[in-house]
């Protein structure tokens, strides 16, 4: 594993630096380009006669990427960005029904709008996912990607509304998407073995994994903060945060809670109240820059690990054909359940026109989803079918909607002003 890890951290440094100095590209779009073209001549060598396509595979499925980005640097990321999040938590309250919309009914409704345009296409191509895996499917996509899109933004001066609402509901959607994408798991195993009702089953599991990481994730923040107020010592200060992240995240998947909810509480309450009331303006300074640093070197390795994952899935012409559908439902699904969100919160705050174009274009897919796809065992017949879908539609969204997003917007920004 160290070795395996030594080599990818050689890998994104020489990347990154390419990227630099010749494509300029902002470093995790750069880099994923960059990798994904490097992984692509493996596979074209391979097909040419020359042996390495194994050894390179192998190489990969040793760095376990599905258990290295949710089991480890997930905690980090989330924390992280959270923790630096761009917008200010007192308008992240002003926006809190239209977040919690898209971060809820909005994960929901793509998850079905997807799953039944997947099923159709499926069958039409005799790829015969069952209607469940296509749920699934639609469970692990339809989530923004927080690490992706927060990358996005700080590249992009997107109008302050839009800012808010994409980086509030990419920090929280995440966390209903692996609930969602876990219940349905639990479901295709049969809840009924386990002494409860389904209906019983579903509720426990919901209120576990939401409410009570919600509740979890204050109530160790707010523990992390009464620490943080006692002390004026920047490096103990940056030491507790980064036990209230692992430790919090380890506690809440011991407790079968959800790790990515809590630890995004924990950071919001962290990077406002505690940043305001609890840290001099040095530790601020040092505790700013520290964690810029881990998730900048953090975001370049796993965008790395998104590039050669092309090593590890099936491009089957088939498969290819339904990861290109896929790219369509999960944009029309995404158009759709932010218009309804528009809709519903219209007369609370108006959504500008033109912002539910650019909150569909800017819900960027990406590292998580691909890592929950990874994570589909042999019980899952047509997992090599979600996870090359999945890889299509995270690839797309990163380099295609990422690139483009920042010169969507001055095509809106006017329509967005009025």
């Amino acid at each position: 594993m160290f070795d395996a890890l030594s080599l990818l951290v050689v890998v994104a440094a020489v990347f990154s630096f390419v990227n630099h100095k010749i494509l300029r590209l902002p470093t995790t779009i750069g880099v994923t380009l960059l990798v994904l073209a490097a992984s692509l001549l493996l596979v074209v060598a391979n097909a040419l006669g020359v042996p390495i396509r194994a050894s390179a595979s192998a190489l990969v499925g040793r760095l376990r990427f599905q258990e290295l980005l949710l089991n480890q640097m997930l905690a980090f990321l989330l924390f992280a960005g959270a923790l630096n999040v761009a917008v200010d938590f007192r308008d992240l309250l002003e926006q809190k029904w239209a977040v919690v919309l898209l971060a809820t009914v909005g994960v929901l409704a793509s998850t079905f709008l997807v799953g039944a345009s997947t099923y159709v296409a499926a069958h039409a191509l005799g790829a015969h996912l069952t209607v469940v895996e296509c749920l699934l499917f639609g469970a692990l996509i339809s989530p923004t990607d927080p690490i992706a899109v927060l990358g996005m933004l700080r590249s992009a001066s997107a109008p302050k509304a839009i800012e808010v609402q994409m980086a509030g509901e990419a920090l929280f959607n995440d966390g209903i998407g692996v609930v969602t994408f876990s219940l349905i798991l639990a479901l295709m195993g049969g809840t009924a073995a386990m002494g409860h009702t389904p209906v019983t089953a579903v509720g426990m599991l919901v209120a576990r994994q939401v409410v009570g990481s919600l509740v979890l994730g204050f109530g160790a923040g707010w523990v992390a903060f009464l620490f943080l107020r006692a002390v004026d010592n920047h490096q103990l200060e940056v030491l507790i945060t980064i036990a209230l992240a692992m430790g919090l995240y380890t506690l809440a998947r011991a407790l079968d809670a959800s790790g990515p909810l809590a630890v995004v509480v924990a950071g919001l309450l962290i990077g406002s109240t505690g940043r305001s009331h609890a840290m001099s303006a040095k530790t601020v300074q040092h505790l700013d820059a520290f964690w810029e640093m881990v998730d900048e070197i953090l975001n370049v390795v796993l965008f790395v690990m998104v590039g050669l994952q092309v090593l590890v899935v099936e491009l089957t012409g088939r498969f290819l054909l339904l990861g290109v559908a896929a790219i369509v439902f999960v944009l029309v699904a995404r158009f759709l359940s932010v218009g309804g969100t528009a809709l519903a919160v219209r007369r609370l705050f108006p959504f500008p026109r033109g912002a539910v174009k650019l909150l569909t274009w800017g819900g960027l897919r990406g590292g998580l989803s691909l890592a929950m796809a990874l994570s589909l065992g042999p019980s899952v017949s047509g997992r090599h079918t979600i996870q090359t879908m999945t890889y299509v539609v995270a690839v797309f969204s990163i380099l295609v909607q990422g690139l483009s997003f920042k010169k969507l917007l001055p095509r809106i920004a006017s329509a967005l002003a009025t």
